[in-house]
């Protein structure tokens, strides 16, 4: 994905504070806006250009987010700010079960714990955070005050979607399985992620799934999303809540991922009976 995707028009609006130093101990919050291009595929084709600018206006909050990142040294603490529809006054309750919540890394201890609703159930994940391999590269540019280096990822898409759910996935898996009930070895689909850190803020922080770069985050692409980071605040005065949540039944990314996915082949399937009578 290109990283001029958003580029100028973020670059108007970015307000970066300065960093003049860095103490031993230090706190930062970070404010990211998220856009995702809206994907309709076979079935966009048979839609008027009056009817797809409906539906984006329609998702609209489904398709743009912003997120607040607090982190110290070793710990961060990722969450969406509230945001209503545009167009309803309403909060999306839907996207809401397939949408990240709030997240808890801590990179000394290599744990995740995040909090996830699911049709009003709520979960506590507890899992390891998974490692990235970055390339490195050379290339350079800055993002509001700060320098920042290119960074390249291909990571297993379902490691950066495991809290979401989708119907396409779910048929190819089935489609997989063979009369005995066996189920073919699935391919591993892999995402290409692009993203920019500055070591001008020494942690290995950053937005969402990602981490482990020598530098925060500033900007990550991946598929169709990218994610900017449009204000830093460094040592506010007000002491940062950096902790893990800590309320829900307990479970790991793959028994959540089977706990949603059933879920919701049991609802499709109640669907199905309850038309066929």
């Amino acid at each position: 994905m290109s990283t001029t995707v958003l580029k100028l028009s973020f670059i108007a609006a970015l307000f970066i504070l300065p960093l003049s130093s860095v103490a031993q101990e230090f706190q930062g919050q970070a404010y990211y806006f998220k856009k995702s291009k809206l994907e309709l595929g076979s079935w966009g084709a048979r839609m008027s250009e009056a009817q797809k600018k409906q539906i984006q206006m329609r998702l609209k909050n489904r398709l743009e987010k912003t997120y607040v990142l607090n982190f110290n040294k070793e710990e961060s603490y990722f969450d969406e700010e509230d945001k209503l529809d545009a167009m309803s006054g309403a909060t999306d309750s839907w996207g809401k079960n397939f949408s990240p919540g709030e997240s808890y890394k801590n990179i000394r201890d290599k744990q995740l714990i995040q909090s996830q609703e699911f049709y009003g159930k709520l979960f506590l994940v507890k899992d390891d955070l998974p490692a990235i391999k970055w390339k490195i590269g050379k290339e350079t540019k800055k993002i509001g005050e700060y320098l920042c280096i290119k960074a390249m990822a291909t990571i297993p898409s379902d490691q950066l979607t495991w809290y979401d759910f989708s119907w396409g996935q779910l048929r190819n898996s089935e489609q997989n399985e063979d009369q005995d009930g066996e189920t073919d070895e699935p391919q591993i689909a892999l995402t290409v992620v692009e993203a920019w850190y500055t070591p001008q803020i020494p942690v290995a922080h950053g937005p969402g799934e990602f981490w482990g770069l020598p530098g925060l985050i500033l900007e990550v692409s991946a598929d169709d999303t990218v994610m900017l980071c449009s204000k830093i605040i460094m040592n506010p005065k007000n002491k940062l809540k950096i902790e893990a949540p800590d309320k829900g039944k307990e479970i790991s990314k793959e028994a959540y991922k089977n706990t949603i996915t059933m879920k919701m082949k049991e609802m499709r399937d109640n669907r199905g009976r309850r038309r066929s009578r």
